[in-house]
């Protein structure tokens, strides 16, 4: 949610702000207008409430109830104008900082780095379901007949691979300071809204109707509101965890994409970095979160690039964005893995998580900030292509092997 008073003192910036999202720039027009008539009411009731206390003064009953009654239409007004503001209100997305480029899809997005060199096969690469069903290590036919499209079975040294994948992340991580959660996956409605994904997107959520709950896509849509309305010290700052959950995605709109094997599918695993800090250090925070992920990737030795996403490649909650992209051999090309976001206020506001300034007495909105470290099965199908080998069988990546017990994953 965008600082109301940012709104009503420099409209024009954040005009240009969510145009750069691709919203509605008319949007701000409809909120000032709304914004004017509920001050004016304010104002004009406040003024009924100090005349109403004078007639209570001067016994003037009549002249009491007259006000009284004046006083009761104005605040029914007054709520449905904060009920139209606030709805306008949570249409507009964080605006993007000064440092993202500008730009109106993922074409525009700015490579700045690749690490690590593209495997040589001196043969012909399978992908990852072909592998996967050649050492019984996947099975989506019978997933299919269990779940449906788009869900899959893990089977045997791959199912082992998760296990060792989220330890490994687990001892990276905690060394910086980050708590290991493992969260509840259904969440309330406002804590779902508060997180800036249901307005704009909420057609990938699954929602259970006869409870009311979500089902979380992402594991910071239930980290978040873990401090909701809660006043952080600042010397408690800043606030690390590191969860670990089942995540639930509808894809809708992405029929007839990746269909084959686990590359987009409807259930996942995913460890996610969540910090809580003040603005002054955000941008900060946003880079340890970004080389968190690439200690990672290169601890596994797959090649990937980095990329800065554009102002129109950026989701609602997101001031700035990087992704990572790993090489998939059996495409030729680089696939998302990872992506950390800076939302600076945008969720704490929604959410009413501030702190205390130890150098003042009024307490400000902190910056809260999210990065996955894995997603389970884009890093599995990472691994099993990058690692084949010409007879069929599969290395493990070495730092995964003190997990594990074996080597490699052969027929």
């Amino acid at each position: 949610m965008l600082d109301i008073n940012l709104i009503r003192t420099n409209p024009d910036s954040v005009r240009e702000g969510i145009s750069l999202k691709k919203a509605d720039p008319r949007l701000v027009d409809d909120f000032l207008v709304l914004d004017k008539q509920w001050r004016e009411l304010v104002n004009e009731t406040d003024n009924l409430r100090a005349e109403q206390r004078k007639a209570g003064e001067a016994r003037d009953i009549e002249k009491a109830k007259e006000l009284k009654e004046g006083i009761r239409k104005n605040e029914e007004r007054l709520k449905e104008l904060e009920e139209q503001r606030d709805k306008i209100l949570r249409l507009l997305p964080n605006l993007p900082l000064d440092s993202v480029p500008a730009g109106k899809d993922e074409s525009e997005n700015i490579t700045l780095r690749t690490w690590g060199e593209i495997p040589k096969m001196d043969f012909e690469p399978k992908d990852h379901l072909k592998l996967g069903e050649e050492l019984d290590l996947i099975d989506t036919e019978r997933a299919a007949k269990v779940s449906g499209a788009r869900f899959g079975y893990l089977k045997n040294q791959l199912a082992l691979l998760e296990f060792a994948l989220i330890k490994y992340a687990f001892d990276i991580i905690t060394k910086d300071g980050f708590v290991p959660v493992v969260p509840p996956v259904l969440i309330k409605p406002e804590a779902m809204k508060a997180m800036g994904y249901v307005e704009r997107g909420g057609e990938e959520i699954y929602h259970l109707e006869k409870d009311d709950l979500y089902l979380v896509g992402t594991s910071e849509q239930s980290v978040g509101p873990m401090h909701m309305d809660e006043i952080f010290e600042e010397k408690d700052l800043p606030k690390r965890y590191v969860a670990f959950s089942t995540c639930f995605r509808r894809e809708a709109g992405s029929y007839g994409k990746d269909t084959k094997g686990i590359l987009r599918v409807h259930q996942f695993d995913k460890l996610e970095m969540f910090s809580i800090t003040t603005p002054e250090k955000s941008k900060e925070e946003h880079q340890l979160l970004l080389s968190l992920e690439e200690k990672l990737m290169q601890g596994l030795k797959l090649p990937y690039r980095v990329l800065n996403i554009c102002s129109g490649d950026l989701g609602d909650p997101a001031a700035a964005k990087y992704d990572i992209e790993v090489w998939l051999p059996s495409q030729s090309t680089y696939r998302e893995t990872h992506s950390t976001s800076n939302t600076t206020d945008f969720q704490s506001r929604r959410l009413n998580v501030k702190y205390k300034p130890e150098s003042e007495d009024k307490a400000r909105y902190v910056h809260m900030l999210n990065g996955t470290a894995f997603a389970i099965g884009r890093i599995l199908i990472a691994i099993v292509e990058n690692y084949q080998q010409k007879d069929g069988s599969i290395l493990i990546p070495e730092v995964l092997r003190q997990y594990l017990g074996f080597d490699k994953i052969s027929k």
